[in-house]
This record gives structure tokens, sequence and C-alpha cells, in this order.
């Protein structure tokens, strides 16, 4: 379970929306069994996946003397979890918005919510140190960035300010300004970092420098490098 999770958490990072959809559904089948083998008293020795996972979650909920997360709620959550990974992504097509991110960033918190219902109930913590438990677990699959107080810091202090800066965009949504960013990089001189490092990245179509709006924005050629980058490291 712990592997298929982790597993989502990384193709996320990566930008890889649709195997993040397909994993979802390898995390369905592995919870599934564990929510039938704790009904039924005994646990298999490695998941399986149902006939079909709609009537085999909805025939859970027949177990009436089990707390209600084990047989409703989580059940229900993975039928809304499944149904993304197996009717959208890949095989949709048309239409103004492309629903990978979207459904990807569905699969991701549906994900989260499940791993910590379980960790809550089984281990009978409160909601909080249920979610602290598995923002650990997510934490451990972003190694290189970290988020305190507002800031962004990249943690390898071996990089180059043009690494740190690629993998800072890597791991924004949309356009950062370019003062932000000087900020995380801890660049000693704003105007030396956006000549020395942002414009030949800018040149050399690693990321786009928009001069009028004071904004950066990495491009397609820059996440090919910070994930062959990542990959090597």
């Amino acid at each position: 379970m712990l592997d298929a999770f982790q597993e989502i958490m990384r193709n996320f990072r990566e930008r890889r929306w649709e195997p993040s959809e397909l994993n979802g559904g390898k995390l369905c089948e592995v919870v599934y069994t564990i929510l039938r083998g704790y009904i039924e008293g005994a646990f298999p020795a490695q998941a399986s996946k149902p006939p079909n996972m709609v009537d085999a979650c909805r025939a859970l909920e027949h177990a009436k003397t089990f707390p209600r997360p084990i047989t409703i709620q989580i059940p229900r959550m993975l039928i809304a979890l499944y149904e993304v990974r197996n009717n959208r992504g890949v095989g949709h097509v048309g239409g103004d918005v492309n629903p990978n991110h979207m459904d990807a960033t569905c699969v991701l918190g549906m994900a989260k919510w499940i791993m910590a219902e379980l960790v809550r109930v089984f281990h009978q913590v409160s909601t909080d140190e249920a979610t602290r438990v598995i923002d650990a677990l997510v934490e451990r699959t972003l190694p290189i960035v970290w988020e305190v107080k507002g800031k962004k810091r990249v943690l390898d202090p071996g990089m180059t300010m043009k690494q740190k800066a690629l993998v800072l965009l890597y791991h924004s949504n949309g356009p950062v300004p370019f003062s932000e960013l000087c900020r995380w990089v801890e660049h000693t001189n704003c105007s030396v970092f956006r000549r020395d490092v942002i414009r030949p990245a800018h040149e050399g179509k690693l990321l786009e420098y928009d001069h009028g709006d004071d904004v950066v924005e990495l491009s397609p050629r820059g996440i090919a490098y910070v994930e062959s980058f990542l990959a090597n490291s």
C-alpha cells in the first residue's frame, strides 16, 4: 500500500499526470483487499483485483458491526478514485481544458484522505495526527525542495544557481515573480541573478522570462532538463 501511495506522489511531483491516475487504481485494489481482510478476519498474502470494484466495495456496506469508515466512507471513496482511474485521463479528449492535471490532483487528494483515514482508524489517533503521518510520507517523496514560512528552499547546497532556479520553478504551479525566485535561491544580487542565470536560461529556452510582468515560468524543455537532472542525481 505504501509503495502504491508513494508512486502516486512521485508521479505527481514529476508531472506524470496519466500514470498518477493509473496508479490510483493500484492503491484502490490494495486498500480494498485490506478492508475486506479486516472484515473477514483474515488478510490474504497479497492484494487482488475484484471482478467488479464498485459491487465489491458496496458489498462491504453489509458488515454492519464494523466502523462506518471501514464499511462505507473509505469504500465509497475507492469507488470514486477507481472511476477516475478507469474512465478519465487517457481516454478523454476534447473540451477546453485538458483533464489530466485536474484528475491527477483529484487522485492525489483522495489518496491522501484514504491513507490518513486508515491510519486514524487502525491506530486510533486523531485526524490531525493521522494527517501529519501522511504528510510526513509525502515529504519523503520531495527531498529536494522544502517550503517554510512562505519561502521555498533547495536542500541540496551543491546545486548551481541555475539548477536551484529550475528546480524551484518545477515545484511551482505557473509563473513565479522574479523577485520571489531570487529570494528563494538566496542570491545576494538580484540584478546579477537576472543577468547571469535567468537571461541565459531564457535564451536556452529552459524558461520564459517576461520582462514586462517580471515573472518567470518553466518551459517544456526546462521540465525535461529538471526531470533528467533529478533522475541522475
